[in-house]
């Protein structure tokens, strides 16, 4: 089964409003991102189910509809510069290159930085620049950024990312101590501080520090 079947499709857009996410362009996005190939090995056959499943290095690509509503909180303008912090997949890069001017996606895993650039290239999604690194610390190099989206839990929204996101932009992040009790929060930076929406509860891998052991 696959997203060119119009059925699947429909199917996929039909679940994926049913739980939320009604932004006409994160819509599109992700009809135009087929998740299949993000998918690998037995779990390919349930790509277009809204369920987590597990990729590899330990980690997993999150339900469609998580990866849509926090794209639409994220609220991202054709003219943004994105950092997504924690590749995985590539799935979520891949959709936030339909919407932004230049995403940059950073993974401490080296495989799945790989696996992902190799979609990127087939998909020809040239504004997407993927690296390895300690995306806890961010990207200093290419700072300030118009959005930041993390896909793993931190205790707090990490201090060096508030740093690196542009006053007038908007952080996604899961929060939580523990790997059931996290919570999805928005974070709007302004000339005057920070301020905080809490969007849903959410369960994600937690935020690590330094580079993961090659597999």
């Amino acid at each position: 089964m696959t997203s060119s079947d119009p059925e699947t499709k429909m199917q996929f857009l039909f679940a994926l409003r049913s739980r939320g996410v009604t932004d006409s362009r994160v819509l599109e996005a992700m009809e135009q991102i087929d998740r299949g190939p993000f998918v690998r090995g037995i779990f390919s056959e349930r790509a277009y189910e809204d369920t987590p499943l597990p990729i590899a290095c330990g980690q997993t690509i999150s339900q469609p509809s998580v990866v849509g509503l926090m794209t639409q909180a994220l609220q991202v303008s054709p003219r943004d510069t994105v950092l997504e912090v924690g590749t995985g997949s590539g799935y979520q890069a891949a959709i936030l290159a339909k919407l932004a001017r230049r995403v940059y996606t950073i993974d401490r895993h080296a495989r799945l930085v790989r696996e992902a650039r190799m979609i990127f290239d087939a998909l020809q999604l040239p504004n997407v620049t993927s690296l390895v690194g300690d995306g806890s610390f961010g990207l200093p190099d290419q700072a300030p950024f118009d959005r930041i989206i993390v896909t793993a839990a931190a205790e707090d929204p990490p201090g060096p990312l508030l740093a690196q996101l542009k006053p007038g932009g908007i952080m996604v992040v899961p929060v939580g101590q523990s790997d059931t009790v996290q919570t999805l929060i928005r974070v709007r930076k302004s000339e005057d501080g920070l301020d905080y929406d809490e969007l849903r509860p959410v369960r994600f891998v937690p935020l690590l520090e330094g580079l993961g052991k090659e597999a």
